[in-house]
């Protein structure tokens, strides 16, 4: 599908929200014509994007940002990734939205629309670090099938909401409950009603962690309609995928989840290491929970050109799922030694923390300065891909930078 024709069969709530006004007549619009103000439409106008940042997929959207895009401490919408698994909802009505709370495992099925999750719950405020699992999927040889994420399917926003173990202890959890699922609006890319693109969730423990958040603001404003618009469930330090967009059902488990993308490979790794390219059955693949430690370097950008006996600022941010970045390294001769970075402990848990440094080289020619994170249980980044899987998951190697010094 082209760029310019993707808002085609979008809902006028949509395309008013794109053109930034009512669109007064919209009802008497031609079936299929598209107004004039969004005939040069694109994914970056249409979703408030960077143009570095850089499109993997139309069908469905995924864009993913450069290194350098993601210098902030706080991402701004401009510079974060998109990940969707199928197409975006196509009716938003706000006022009537609702959450319903049920599944097997529910003491009281509940609805509850924005203003009672609003009212009746504390609101608090995170930031969060959430990371595509296929990102740095382009990295694996032989190549894993999927969208070919280099470094930038990452960010960490800052997040409103309520916690979701408050409303879940408010609808009630029976003792056998041991897994949630998430639903949501957005569609099958068949348009068949009958599919879900995607239903993942979590075991409980992660479900009642206090940083996992009902989210209906990012950055201090209504969440932007691409991420999640108007109620985002952000379960931050796992996959994205467990943070579900659009979110409007909660489902209280007796059992493993078992919706869309999370049974067979999907969001899985071989429970125990494998040859590159070898097949593994669906039993022995386990679920992605926590991410692994992984950094990035967000400043300068790769090809930086200094002069001779000038010394190189460069800075990042780093991260490791559940855990706390513990040490924070840079090496410019491929990894034969190392040198501390100094690192900033993180905003609260499960936000990325940021690092710096002065680098100075010995002489002229060409340099690497590769990064290397780890945690607090001394587990270090690999300097180069670890361990193959069939679907390109959890590469966290160390990112690399090149810099001359003329």
């Amino acid at each position: 599908m082209k760029r310019r024709d993707f808002v085609k069969k979008a809902t006028l709530s949509w395309l008013a929200s794109a053109v930034g006004a009512e669109i007064v007549f919209g009802a008497k619009l031609p079936e299929g014509y598209q107004p004039l103000a969004l005939q040069d439409a694109d994914p970056f106008k249409m979703f408030n994007k960077n143009k570095d940042m850089v499109v993997l997929n139309d069908q469905p959207w995924n864009m993913e940002a450069q290194a350098h895009l993601l210098d902030d401490d706080i991402t701004p919408n401009a510079n974060m990734f998109i990940r969707n698994n199928g197409l975006v909802p196509e009716n938003i009505d706000v006022k009537n939205w609702t959450l319903t709370i049920d599944g097997e495992s529910v003491v009281n099925k509940k609805t509850y629309t924005l203003a009672d999750l609003k009212s009746k719950f504390e609101q608090h405020t995170y930031q969060l670090t959430i990371e595509c699992g296929g990102n740095g999927r382009s990295e694996f040889n032989p190549p894993a099938k999927g969208n070919q994420w280099t470094v930038g399917a990452v960010h960490c926003a800052s997040w409103t909401g309520v916690r979701l173990r408050d409303v879940l202890k408010d609808a009630g959890i029976k003792s056998n409950a041991v897994y949630i699922g998430f639903h949501a609006a957005d569609l099958h890319l068949s348009r068949d009603p009958g599919k879900e693109p995607i239903s993942r969730g979590c075991p409980m423990s992660k479900a009642l962690q206090d940083e996992t958040l009902l989210a209906f603001q990012m950055n201090g404003a209504d969440i932007p309609f691409i991420h999640g618009y108007p109620l985002r469930l952000v379960a931050g330090g796992w996959p994205a995928s467990v943070s579900g967009k659009w979110l409007n059902r909660i489902s209280i488990r007796n059992k493993v989840h078992d919706g869309s993308k999370m049974t067979g490979d999907a969001y899985r790794v071989p429970c125990k290491p494998v040859a590159p390219g070898e097949t593994v059955k669906d039993e022995d693949m386990c679920i992605i929970e926590s991410m692994p430690v992984k950094s990035v370097i967000t400043y300068p950008k790769s090809g930086a050109m200094i002069k001779e006996g000038t010394p190189l600022d460069i800075r990042g941010h780093a991260w490791a799922g559940e855990l706390e970045v513990a040490t924070m390294e840079y090496s410019i001769d491929f990894g034969s030694t190392w040198h501390t970075c100094e690192l900033k402990k993180p905003a609260n848990r499960l936000a990325w923390q940021h690092f710096n440094a002065k680098v100075e080289f010995p002489q002229k020619g060409y340099y690497e300065i590769w990064a290397r994170a780890i945690d607090a249980r001394g587990v270090a980044q690999p300097m180069l891909v670890p361990g193959w899987n069939p679907k390109g998951y959890l590469n966290n190697a160390c990112h690399r930078i090149a810099v001359k010094v003329n």
